[in-house]
């Protein structure tokens, strides 16, 4: 006759188990997709960032003149001085690791100062040095740079950024050779530069019209005066060291106190780069604690699970080792369900969370703007790194149980019974 009664039983021993293992199955997904994503996100945001400032060299450091801070031979206190053109001959006559020096010049900015036949706009004018692209990669998209005999002969010449020809070329014709007025003066235009988006000393490249310094210097009756200075160290060589030696040499030059701190100011790029690197590192690690701690959880859920499930074996465990059967094929038994639970549970975890980021990625962060984030996806090694830890954190997990189970006896299956 059938037993419903015990047709229930066994039906609910089914449903139950069912349920208990996914929902432990869910803890190890959980932890693993979770670890996937952080670690996906803080390296995008490494890559964005990265990405924002690419082409702009790591190793320089600017430098400009600030009133001193100090009473010097005679001058007071708040001195207003500047910086020029035989400060640049001095330093790079007296400093063997600098490697590219660079004046900085900034223009008049006002209402529609750059005009283009009716078109006008309001954009940032800089003087620049030809050496100036091997600290900021121009990128250009037309053209070319200023060169050193822009610098000699004085030309009236202008590199645009991409902002400045999209708004003065709305009908995007070829802007080279044509002339542009700048200030009320006119000049031609030699080339069209994006710049890097994600550095600003004082104009972006892109939304900024350049011309060579001197011709800045001559046009606006300004003699030798320099504005501001970009220089980067020889490979294998301090910026910061370089940076020091440099401000002592300035200070000498112009009658500042050695002492003085405040007579110049300076932006060292090095310092900044090897911030951000110690910032993203602290990221990686708060990320691997964080994830690790939630995929422990449901390591920690799969061994309790294994251990109900001993339990409820007894009787099955006990029978099997009074007819023989072996510790190695009990413990083989338990850990192989402990590793096939966790690597299922962890693998699709994994692999959800690496398709949620390519998701992410191709629908969103490809097409938003001014977002830091970029390519956020996980390195193969991390992935074959994450793999290997779930295997091993399976075998863990069934190490318990499987200790268990050794000591379950046939009386054991006996009372159980």
């Amino acid at each position: 006759m059938f037993d419903l009664d015990r047709f229930q039983e066994i039906w609910v021993t089914i449903t139950r188990n069912k349920v208990r293992s996914f929902l432990t199955g869910f803890g190890v997904f959980w932890g693993i997709f979770m670890l996937v994503i952080m670690m996906g996100a803080g390296t995008g945001l490494q890559r964005g960032m990265m990405k924002g400032i690419k082409g702009f060299s790591t190793n320089s450091c600017f430098m400009g003149a600030a009133p001193t801070g100090e009473a010097y031979k005679g001058f007071k206190k708040g001195r207003n001085w500047s910086m020029r053109n035989r400060d640049l001959e001095i330093l790079q006559r007296s400093i063997p690791e600098l490697d590219v020096l660079s004046p900085v010049l900034w223009g008049g900015r006002f209402p529609n100062n750059v005009v283009y036949g009716d078109n006008s706009g309001t954009y940032s004018v800089r003087g620049l040095h030809a050496n100036y692209q091997f600290i900021e990669n121009p990128f250009l998209t037309q053209g070319r740079f200023i060169n050193e005999i822009d610098i000699v002969q004085r030309r009236k010449v202008c590199v645009i950024g991409t902002k400045v020809y999209e708004d003065l070329f709305p009908t995007r014709g070829n802007p080279i050779g044509r002339q542009l007025r700048v200030n009320g003066i006119y000049f031609q235009i030699i080339g069209v530069a994006e710049g890097v988006q994600g550095m600003q000393l004082g104009a972006r490249t892109s939304e900024s019209v350049s011309i060579p310094f001197t011709t800045m210097q001559q046009i606006n009756n300004q003699g030798d005066v320099i504005h501001m200075i970009a220089a980067t160290a020889k490979p294998g060589h301090s910026v910061k060291a370089m940076e020091e030696r440099m401000k002592e040499i300035l200070k000498a030059n112009n009658d500042i106190s050695p002492t003085d701190t405040q007579a110049i100011w300076s932006f060292n790029m090095e310092e900044q780069f090897n911030m951000f690197s110690y910032l993203f590192l602290g990221i990686i690690i708060l990320i691997w604690i964080v994830g690790s701690g939630t995929l422990i959880a449901g390591i920690v859920g799969v061994s309790n699970i294994m251990l109900v499930t001993v339990k409820e074996r007894t009787k099955e465990i006990g029978v099997r080792r009074a007819l023989g059967a072996k510790p190695k094929t009990i413990i083989t038994q338990i850990m192989s369900e402990s590793l096939v639970l966790t690597s299922i549970a962890g693998l699709l975890g994994l692999s959800f969370g690496v398709l949620c980021l390519h998701l992410a990625d191709v629908y969103w962060l490809q097409k938003a703007e001014n977002v830091f984030l970029s390519d956020p996806m996980v390195s193969f090694g991390t992935a074959i790194g994450s793999t290997i830890i779930l295997l091993g954190s399976g075998l863990l997990a069934g190490l318990l149980p499987a200790a268990r189970a050794l000591k379950i006896k046939a009386i054991d299956a006996i009372r159980e019974e």
